[in-house]
């Protein structure tokens, strides 16, 4: 049987390479402005803060990975809730398809992420 921390650590792997190919297919489609999100420029601290978010996936692998099974399991489910809400809102807002798509993918993923973390036991 293979380990619950891998089942997590795969699904944290699986939700940022969503993020990356979005980010990836948004400047081949040319749905994007340098230093602009939707048409505000970003200070250096917001892109920090943008960073800051963005890592928890890479945060979530080596802290499912290094701490003792409650708090891991407690973690995931955290973090997977808040990732949850967080693209839940931001659906309405992307106009492509491919955005659309991808950001409900990450909301699977959450959710199995959350359903995992639920019945480690």
């Amino acid at each position: 049987m293979i380990e619950p921390r891998l089942y997590l650590m795969a699904l944290w792997i699986a939700l940022m390479l969503s993020y990356l190919l979005g980010d990836v297919l948004r400047i081949f489609a040319g749905d994007f402005v340098p230093g602009e999100i939707s048409g505000v420029k970003i200070t250096q601290a917001q892109w920090l803060m943008i960073s800051v978010l963005m890592i928890t996936p890479i945060v979530m692998l080596l802290l499912t990975l290094i701490l003792p099974y409650p708090a891991a399991r407690w973690l995931n489910i955290g973090a997977a809730a808040g990732w949850f809400l967080f693209n839940l809102a931001g659906l309405p807002t992307y106009p492509s398809l491919f955005d659309k798509f991808l950001n409900i993918f990450g909301l699977v993923i959450n959710a199995i992420t959350i359903l995992f973390a639920w019945q480690w036991v």
